[in-house]
């Protein structure tokens, strides 16, 4: 479910009071962007037949999810979004948007590895339309979002080596073993696959990690 702009049923959406209390001292802009992500989100709750609770910050400022989904929301300036399924289908989803625009040099230097950058020269050359660094970020912000509620562990922009695909699909190969707190390493997260869009002046990066449990994994 996503949200362009100001108008829609997203917008609308009033939050519930323990979450009003967690943005009471924000600015006015921080607290629109709050409320409507999560106005997308609980419209999602609700398609899927889920209880529209609050969603408050969890572990590393990851939502809370109502017990048997999963999600993931994600805004920058003009859009809202937010990636709701049911737990026995999806391990976790992971989306993310950003702004169709380059780095600045100081943080690219931070996020994109010398190979990766090698390889979106290489991109560039194919589409110059793309703010290619940028979308590499897009895509480890989505790998994390995926990672963190799994794990519980911190994931570096240095841990992920992303190859980006022109036809809309990435691939994320994560550098470090996922294990929980109590040491038991986690399968299935080596290799994260996933879909990417510029689409209106925005990029936009989503993971689904089916459950091998469920329908996906029969």
């Amino acid at each position: 479910m996503d949200d362009f702009g100001d108008s829609g049923p997203a917008a609308a959406m009033a939050l519930y009071p323990e979450e009003a209390r967690l943005i009471k001292q924000v600015l006015a802009e921080r607290r629109h962007e709050f409320t409507t992500v999560r106005g997308c989100a609980r419209l999602a709750l609700t398609a899927l037949g889920l209880p529209a609770a609050p969603l408050l910050p969890g572990h590393r400022g990851a939502p809370r999810w109502p017990e048997g989904a999963v999600g993931s929301m994600t805004h920058c300036q003009g859009y809202r979004a937010a990636a709701v399924g049911h737990a026995f289908r999806f391990r976790a989803l992971g989306i993310d948007a950003e702004p169709d625009e380059p780095l600045p040099r100081a943080v690219a230097a931070k996020v994109v590895s010398p190979e990766e950058r090698a390889r979106l020269t290489r991109m560039t050359s194919h589409d110059a339309t793309v703010a290619w660094d940028r979308l590499l970020f897009c895509v480890k912000e989505t790998v994390y979002k995926v990672w963190s509620p799994l794990a519980g562990s911190w994931l570096g922009y240095e841990d992920a080596d992303v190859r980006l695909r022109p036809d809309g699909t990435f691939t994320a190969r994560i550098l470090v073993p996922a294990r929980t707190a109590e040491g038991v390493r986690l399968e299935g997260l080596e290799t994260l696959t996933g879909r990417w869009r510029a689409a209106r002046g925005l990029l936009l990066s989503a993971i689904a990690l089916p459950n091998p449990a469920g329908p996906h994994g029969e």
